[in-house]
């Protein structure tokens, strides 16, 4: 009896401190965008969630981190949004709008290399932004108030080839 809960307590040991840890992404089949850069001390989405709570407007953190692309921008590709989880995502621009990603992009796995922060964007960049989207002109005019998000700007993104 004795071992058994010794065993179940190091696996919820072991469990919990895998939960913290950072991992390495081997991106050979990845197709690089942007600047190179080695996928090392990489966080999952649910990580990231955790670090963009603790932001106020003002920091920024140099992170990366892997998950899903929810949307890209339908006209170049100069933007795109990850998935979080929880409902949650991170809107991605490219620094110095140097480089975009593909179009189709869109559910592929990601990983981006770059800096984290809180953004209150305007009602009128939301406006552009859903226009690029592809939205109604009834759905781009309901957009009224700004927006707080969490926002990220990438030097360098691996997108999983399919």
């Amino acid at each position: 009896m004795k071992k058994t809960t010794l065993y179940s307590l190091l696996i919820i040991l072991f469990m919990g401190l895998n939960l913290n840890a950072q991992t390495t992404v081997n991106t050979k089949d990845y197709k690089l965008f942007g600047e190179k850069f080695e996928a090392k001390k990489v966080l999952t989405e649910k990580q990231m969630l955790k670090k963009y709570k603790n932001l106020k407007k003002g920091d920024s953190i140099a992170v990366q981190f892997v998950t899903n692309i929810k949307a890209v921008c339908k006209k170049k590709g100069c933007w795109m949004k990850l998935d979080l989880g929880n409902n949650k995502e991170s809107f991605v621009k490219f620094k110095d709008y140097a480089f975009f990603v593909p179009l189709n992009a869109d559910n592929s796995q990601a990983v981006v290399n770059g800096y984290a922060f809180v953004d209150v964007v305007s009602v009128d960049e939301l406006r552009h932004y859903a226009k690029d989207a592809g939205k109604s002109k009834e759905e781009i005019n309901k957009i009224t108030k700004p927006e707080i998000t969490y926002s990220f700007t990438a030097t360098g993104v691996y997108i999983k080839k399919s």
